[in-house]
């Protein structure tokens, strides 16, 4: 049948079943009324011109796309394995949800992965265990040149922006991490009193927009800087270089979502558009970084203050390095955001192809630090793909000295991995400024959700670092990660990778190293 005489067709059903209703009852109404929608449906597709596929399937074209829309749920529910779903599996989605809500995350028969396969990883285990430590260990942050050191839970809530999360998520992931003890990264979007009211600690976030402390042209605001650092639930400052989902481009929000609330919190015109540029405004090379994060610490009376980025060149970092080293300015804490990373929407090129995975990324920084010497003044944190109490051990074994996880909080606080974050359509309220849709997520219920995969999620931690033997996160290092590099052959971290002892790059650079050393300025961002 030809598509005209399909809609042919579907027009004189409608047209009878009006007529009938007209002449004989008004019950006919009820047939009326369906194939009057579908004749208009089935006109409207033959005379539009964005689709081709309704133009030569009038009406039945619109499966294809119901289809595609439910694509995403079918996969997820019907046809992916519990170990290979993407971006999180549902093994990973099982734990996060069973520790937020207090069960067991405990599996019967025995693991279903591919231990055979190539890249199989697993932690080396100790024939002499020790005890599960009573309290779980704290970091402390703070170099030499900070007055107000502040003590780090191994894992926290890493950088979500309001605005990118609704008014409820906030609230409850806040009020979770005062209850927990932990911190909880504010993201770039600025300190809303949604991250305030709880009292839970806070590491404030400033990004490329200075949102929260920028001007009215968009520059740095030194004196609102201050003001908002001294509250005391702000603990740390974090500048934001770049982040894992879409390292060297800025964000747009667009002025439909600018409301009244969010224009108050960011600092910006209601109503419009709000582009963060990729670059900074208030430095250009590496050695006015660390100037720059200088005049944060003082501004701050003396707060921990670090950096966040997703690495990208050896080179670059190494500049950073040497910058630090010259002018005897260091931050206090590094954050390393892995390219696996990202809650933000980003386009799919950048979030696929830009920027070092977290395991190189967390390599590169580390090694770099104790090359130059500057490790032991540095704190380094670690985010990306961050879930389970093993990918908390496998950093700290990679030289991590925390981890942050942002889409596992959100699982924990009742994300579904819909991958609506971008439209506003948030099916459970977590990713959305609609109200009705936020007002689905309790605040209270998911709070102690949020505090109970904490605290879960750290204990198996303790509790694998003390069958691997070890009692201090210090005993961990790359000997005790292993990796299947072909049957019957595995390779430890501290073989694949070429780690640095302290100070080894002023003394002689290794040859893998020497090159990018070498072409490290510390006045340039160059690669």
């Amino acid at each position: 049948m030809t598509r005209f005489a399909t809609v042919g067709l579907l027009a004189a059903c409608a047209v009878g079943s009006v007529l009938l209703a007209v002449l004989a009852s008004p019950w006919w109404w009820l047939a009326a009324a369906p194939f009057v929608a579908v004749a208009l449906t089935g006109l409207y597709d033959l005379v539009q011109r964005r689709h081709s596929v309704l133009r030569n399937y009038p009406v039945l074209g619109h499966l294809r796309f119901l289809m595609e829309t439910l694509r995403p749920e079918l996969q997820q529910y019907f046809v992916e394995r519990n170990y290979d779903g993407r971006p999180y599996d549902r093994d990973t989605r099982s734990i996060v949800y069973e520790r937020a809500k207090g069960v067991d995350a405990e599996e019967p028969f025995g693991t279903e992965r591919d231990m055979d396969a190539r890249g199989y990883e697993f932690l080396v285990p100790s024939m002499a265990p020790s005890n599960v430590p009573d309290e779980p260990p704290r970091v402390r942050v703070g170099g030499p040149d900070c007055t107000q050191a502040y003590d780090m839970a191994l894992l926290n809530v890493s950088a979500m922006s309001f605005g990118s999360l609704s008014s409820h998520a906030v609230l409850a992931l806040n009020t979770g991490a005062e209850r927990g003890g932990f911190a909880h990264d504010t993201g770039e979007g600025g300190l809303s009193t949604y991250h305030l009211r709880p009292g839970g600690d806070l590491v404030w976030e400033i990004g490329t927009g200075y949102f929260g402390c920028r001007t009215r042209d968009g520059d740095f605001d030194a004196r609102q800087f201050a003001e908002k650092a001294a509250h005391p639930s702000v603990r740390c400052v974090s500048l934001k270089m770049s982040q894992g989902a879409k390292p060297g481009i800025g964000g747009v929000l667009p002025g439909s979502k600018v409301n009244a609330e969010i224009a108050s919190v960011r600092g910006v015109p209601e109503g419009e558009t709000v582009v963060s540029p990729p670059y900074h405004r208030v430095f250009s090379t590496p050695r006015e970084l660390v100037h720059f994060l200088a005049r944060m610490r003082e501004l701050t009376d003396g707060k921990p203050v670090g950096f966040k980025l997703c690495p990208g060149s050896r080179t670059q970092f190494l500049a950073v390095c040497k910058a630090m080293a010259e002018e005897e300015i260091t931050p206090d804490f590094i954050v390393v955001d892995g390219a696996e990373g990202g809650t933000g929407a980003a386009p799919l090129e950048f979030a696929d192809n830009l920027g070092m995975p977290l395991t190189e990324g967390l390599f590169t920084v580390h090694s770099a630090l104790t090359g130059t010497g500057l490790r032991s003044r540095i704190r380094i944190g670690a985010s990306g793909k961050v879930a389970t109490g093993s990918d908390i051990v496998k950093r700290l074994v990679m030289g991590a000295d925390y981890t942050n996880a942002a889409r596992a909080m959100m699982f924990a606080v009742g994300c579904i991995q819909a991958q609506r974050c971008h439209t506003n359509r948030c099916p459970t309220g977590v990713t959305t400024q609609d109200p009705h849709r936020a007002r689905a997520l309790d605040v209270v219920d998911k709070a102690a959700r949020v505090t109970r995969y904490q605290q879960a999620t750290v204990h198996s931690a303790l509790q694998i670092m003390a069958a691997m033997g070890v009692r201090d996160a210090a005993e961990l290092g790359p000997h005790l990660l292993r990796r299947r590099e072909d049957q019957g052959r595995f390779r430890s971290y501290a073989e694949l990778y070429d780690w640095l002892s302290p100070g080894e790059l002023l003394a002689a650079p290794p040859e893998s190293w020497a090159a990018d050393w070498h072409a490290a300025r510390p006045d340039t961002f160059a690669a």
